[in-house]
């Protein structure tokens, strides 16, 4: 198995393409569709960079795996499907996430896991040629949130980032910190030695890159939650800290395109509701 990652650093992404050497047989895990709010613009600079690696290697693209309904980028799943015909999974809680957020954005939304290709449960596998991902259901950060397990390496998206960042946020609607311990909790049941790979570096201290770590590292060192971490006080903290975060840049662009799996709107139409998460628009 190879590993291979993609990071953008406007938004502190990552995007992984793991492929079996043997087979060629592939699978990409949040691939990354451009977006420039200044200009209101989209671009696949980072899907041409994806695709050229593919080609590179001659390798099958079987699946596109999202961990989770991104709020801080575009997905690229939507587009990566149509031109390569691999088939988009996510967390079968996707259709409580649509649900959730149908109103805000319009009635076009879908609410039954459409335009997805498969609704994951809890311990299904994915196999992708040779390839089989198990499916970890890990909510907290959002409801929908998928940790996916292929041998020893663990792609836990927004639950888990590098011990010295420590873990996602749990304020988005329907987020919650005493799952998110929960999840984490049950990935320190795995071997120490399992490698784990994280959907965003926020380089802290402006330190280089990094985005592979194991189990044992998070267990002993992750600076929000180890695994002797008081649940009452991780999840005290957790709150408290997410109270003086800011909503992320790209929130009510990124929801309304990845709750489509990374469809555009048919409109051509972004919709930005004033005043969503802060009340009513004043009279």
């Amino acid at each position: 198995m190879t590993i291979e990652a993609f990071f953008d650093a406007r938004t502190f992404t990552l995007t992984y393409l793991v492929w079996d050497p043997a087979t060629r047989d592939a699978v990409v895990i949040d691939p990354l569709l451009d977006f420039d709010p200044n200009r209101v613009r989209v671009t696949d600079d980072s899907l041409r960079r994806l695709e050229a690696r593919l080609r590179d290697e001659g390798l099958h693209l079987r699946w596109i795996l999202e961990t989770h309904v991104h709020a801080d980028h575009l997905t690229g799943a939507a587009l990566l499907r149509r031109r390569t015909g691999a088939k988009i999974a996510v967390s079968h809680w996707i259709t409580t996430v649509q649900a959730r957020f149908g109103p805000l954005f319009g009635a076009d939304l879908p609410t039954d896991g459409r335009p997805f290709d498969l609704l994951v449960h809890d311990g299904d596998v994915v196999r992708a040629g040779s390839l089989p991902f198990t499916a970890l259901e890990t909510p907290g950060h959002t409801p929908a949130c998928v940790t996916w397990q292929l041998g020893d390496a663990l792609f836990t998206g927004d639950a888990l980032f590098m011990p010295d960042q420590g873990t996602g946020r749990c304020d988005f609607p329907d987020g919650s910190a005493t799952q998110l311990y929960t999840s984490i909790q049950r990935l320190y049941q795995l071997p120490p030695a399992t490698r784990v790979f994280v959907g965003h570096d926020y380089q802290p201290g402006g330190r280089p890159l990094q985005y592979e770590t194991t189990i044992g590292a998070q267990r002993e060192a992750n600076l929000q939650l180890r695994a002797d971490t008081d649940e009452g006080a991780f999840v005290a903290w957790r709150t408290a800290r997410d109270a003086t975060l800011a909503l992320p840049n790209l929130l009510l662009q990124s929801l309304q395109v990845n709750l489509r799996a990374g469809e555009l709107p048919e409109s051509g139409f972004l919709v930005l509701p004033l005043n969503a998460f802060d009340g009513p628009v004043p009279e």
